[in-house]
């Protein structure tokens, strides 16, 4: 027997299957549609060494991990919901993709899912941090510290008012020993202030750069 308690949570489950459904056919058409959905792969792709290891972290459809893997780039993506990691591995490699929730990442559980353990970046983009308690969110700065090479960076894109938003992330990067970089109003580096709508913020960790090699222009130039 179901008591009225199942029900409701039966009903909720039932409902947000069906809105990540919707989301996932929607992503699609854009994607099908040839609209840009690069923008933060492009973003991410100016900040970090070449032939970088990276984590996308919520990832949705793949858009941006197919971007950096076309830029050369060591891309993983990392989403909880099966129907748009459906339309991930549809779309693209399949290998490039695990079911993970980012409020259960470890360093043991990145192990478990066969995906690396050490990364130049971490992207978290499109309002993930509003799905997690401040909790959850602190974990993600935790064990972005841990993780993230010296000098490697978090990036985090989301809505400046919701849940998770700037305020929070600066306050847990303290906590986790991670230093804001750079924020913007947007992935095309316009100025942030307190009225953005949307943020982008570049968060940090100590330690210096490792050496890259070509083919960035410098190298070129000094050749």
């Amino acid at each position: 027997m179901t008591d009225a308690g199942d029900g409701v949570n039966s009903g909720r489950t039932r409902r947000a299957a069906t809105d990540y459904d919707a989301y996932a056919a929607k992503m699609r058409r854009l994607v099908e549609s040839g609209r840009d959905m690069e923008a933060d792969a492009r973003f991410v792709d100016t900040l970090v060494p070449r032939g970088a290891v990276i984590l996308d972290v919520g990832c949705g459809i793949g858009s941006a991990v197919a971007a950096l893997r076309e830029r050369g780039h060591e891309a993983f993506g990392i989403d909880a919901t099966p129907a748009v990691l459906e339309v991930a591995t549809e779309c693209h490699d399949p290998a490039w993709f695990r079911k993970a929730a980012a409020a259960d990442l470890s360093i043991r559980k990145l192990g478990l899912v066969d995906l690396p353990t050490r990364y130049d970046a971490i992207v978290v983009s499109g309002n993930v941090p509003a799905f997690l308690t401040d909790a959850e969110l602190g974990g993600v700065f935790d064990l972005a510290a841990e993780i993230l090479v010296p000098a490697g960076q978090l990036v985090i894109g989301t809505t400046t008012q919701a849940r998770g938003g700037p305020a929070t992330q600066d306050e847990l990067a303290v906590g986790a020993g991670l230093g804001l970089s750079h924020r913007f109003s947007d992935w095309h580096l316009g100025a942030f202030c307190d009225s953005s709508p949307w943020s982008v913020s570049v968060f940090t960790n100590p330690g210096a750069r490792r050496a890259t090699s070509g083919p960035d222009g410098m190298f070129i130039l000094n050749s």
